[in-house]
C-alpha cells in the first residue's frame, strides 16, 4: 500500500509526494518549513528534528538538491580484501590446510599484499575453510574410498 504525503495548493488542489522518494519528502519540508506552515509545524509534520531540518536547509543552500539526497553509507576507503587477495587466501589455505591464519597472513605479505591476520580469518570464515570443516571433509572421503 503506498502512502503519500499531501501538499495542500493555494488554489484547493493537492499534490502528493510517495513516502518512499526521500529526496522530494526532504523538499517538500523545506518548502512548507520556509515558505508556508513554519518550521515548527513541518518538523511535526515531516517527522524530522529541528536540528536536522537547519542541517538540511544548510546543505541545500551550500549544494541543491545534490546536497540533501541520501549519501551511500559505509566507508569510503577502498577495502583490503579484494577478489585477488581472497583468492590468494583460499589459495593458500588450500595448498596447506594445516597453515594458520598467521602464516598465511605472512606468506602474503612476503608475496606484496598487506594484510593482516583478522583480514585471512574473516575470508576463511566466510568461505567456510576453518580447519576443522577441512578436517571433517578429508575423513569422509577417505572413508569413501
Amino acid at each position: 500500500m503506498k502512502k503519500a504525503i499531501i501538499l495542500k495548493g493555494i488554489k484547493g488542489n493537492d499534490f502528493e509526494i510517495d513516502s518512499n522518494d526521500k529526496l522530494s519528502i526532504k523538499m517538500a519540508m523545506l518548502y512548507e518549513g520556509h515558505c508556508t506552515i513554519g518550521v515548527y509545524e513541518a518538523i511535526k509534520k515531516y517527522g524530522y528534528t529541528e536540528q536536522r531540518y537547519y542541517q538540511l536547509l544548510k546543505e541545500y543552500n551550500e549544494k541543491g538538491s545534490e546536497g540533501i539526497r541520501d549519501k551511500k553509507r559505509g566507508s569510503n576507503k577502498h577495502p583490503v580484501r579484494n577478489k585477488e587477495i581472497t583468492n590468494q587466501i583460499i589459495r593458500h589455505r588450500f595448498l596447506d590446510t594445516e597453515a594458520s591464519t598467521e602464516v598465511i597472513s605472512q606468506k602474503l605479505k612476503q608475496n606484496g599484499y598487506n594484510v593482516s591476520v583478522r583480514s585471512v580469518e574473516r575470508t576463511i570464515t566466510e568461505y567456510g575453510l576453518q580447519k576443522k570443516l577441512i578436517n571433517l571433509t578429508l575423513k569422509k572421503k577417505k572413508k569413501i574410498k
